[in-house]
């Protein structure tokens, strides 16, 4: 009885592979699958791992061989034993070997958490997963994995994916978080904790604003800034994109980390203590950055229709623009309101021109709806770059 079997489908040869392969049938399998090689014109080989039990030394030196000769060489589907095998032995590192991942459904599930390139659903009682937007996320779910990794290290209370799944046509990422609540939860189910959430929403943005990360480590938010600009020139008045630019320049470098997605259904309560999700907007910069992004969040996206903001954040339109306005306050340890003001015009510059970029890329612009929004954005975004000769403000009381 044959242990493989292929067919030719999109000018590549998928063997499927199946049992075991170690010392007593290597050589029967080698052979086959030569025969399966010399049999069709050269392409690309793939082999489809997902029968595959077992594979011993004898198993793995097949495919050394079959890699010399077969530069394009992928195994794929494998189950997580064999996969260990594969990995520990250095296979992953030199050849193309893809896990097979376990296939959940999210129909029916609780959304708790919403961020640019995804959103997280509560899967059972202990675990959640975030749903990647990108089909082909696996790159993106690394870098997520990586520097939430890096940001634990610095003391950031997060939780880090132990396991990688196929979600629909997309990927996600598992996590444990038991009993999690988000503070969006918090705020549309308990008022009277308002307070207490905006307390402890302030201390770890505070946390994470003083947290110095080494050169390198992660991106610079002022080169992200930098392509938004670049991408509205013909959109903007030459005037404003000049300004725009000139702006961004003159904010220096700083290494001390932003999150980039700051909301509150990212901040999360879970067993007594507060921590943060959805790391993959992770970067270093002046906070004017982070309080762009929140403004988006909280008021910008849905200043035109607040009805929006609950199916997004979980709160309704009030409620949110009272949480960010006693954040603020907070944050900078004042209630002196032209302070607050001259913050939030420093951050629209940048709330509105992602904004608006946002809607054009989506061709939102020209609906009649986002048509509206974005000559409004436009008009404000004017007005705060008149009224603005910096996006500096001081920021002494959140560094060390």
């Amino acid at each position: 009885m044959k242990n493989t079997s292929y067919e030719i489908k999109n000018n590549q040869i998928f063997i499927r592979l199946c049992g075991r392969i170690d010392s007593n049938n290597n050589k029967e399998i080698e052979e086959e699958i030569k025969s399966i090689i010399s049999e069709e014109a050269p392409m690309p080989l793939i082999f489809d791992a997902k029968e595959l039990e077992y594979i011993s030394s004898a198993g793995l030196r097949i495919f050394l061989r079959l890699k010399k000769e077969n530069e394009n060489l992928s195994i794929i589907n494998v189950n997580s034993d064999v996969y260990e095998i594969f990995d520990m032995t250095g296979f992953t590192q030199i050849m193309n070997i893809e896990k097979a991942y376990r296939v959940i459904t999210v129909d029916g599930c609780e959304e708790i958490g919403r961020g640019a390139n995804g959103k997280v659903y509560r899967i059972d009682q202990d675990n959640v997963v975030k749903v990647y937007n990108n089909p082909d996320a696996l790159d993106e779910i690394k870098n997520e994995r990586e520097v939430a990794r890096k940001a634990l290290v610095l003391g950031i209370p997060t939780a880090i994916s132990y396991d990688v799944v196929k979600v629909g046509e997309s990927y996600g990422s598992v996590f444990e978080l038991l009993n999690a609540q988000s503070f969006s939860q918090i705020l549309d189910s308990e008022k009277d904790k308002m307070d207490w959430c905006v307390d402890e929403y302030v201390k770890l943005l505070k946390k994470i604003h003083s947290t110095k990360v080494p050169d390198g480590e992660l991106p610079d938010i002022r080169e992200s800034v930098k392509d938004w600009i670049a991408f509205l020139e013909e959109y903007l008045p030459k005037e404003a994109y000049i300004k725009l630019n000139k702006l961004i320049e003159d904010v220096p470098y700083d290494n001390h980390m932003l999150h980039g997605d700051f909301h509150t259904k990212n901040v999360e309560y879970v067993d007594g203590e507060v921590m943060i999700i959805d790391m993959d907007t992770l970067s270093v910069g002046h906070p004017v950055f982070e309080f762009a992004m929140m403004y988006n969040a909280f008021l910008g996206y849905n200043e035109y229709c607040h009805e929006d903001l609950k199916d997004f954040l979980g709160i309704d339109y009030e409620t949110s623009e009272i949480f960010w306005n006693k954040v603020l306050a907070k944050y900078f340890e004042t209630a002196n309101s032209e302070k607050i003001k001259e913050v939030i015009e420093k951050a629209n510059i940048i709330s509105y021109v992602r904004m608006i970029r946002r809607h054009i890329r989506q061709n939102v612009h020209i609906t009649d709806k986002g048509k509206v929004e974005v000559d409004g954005w436009t008009k404000k975004l004017i007005e705060c770059l008149n009224n603005t000769e910096t996006l500096l403000f001081d920021i002494d009381l959140i560094k060390d």
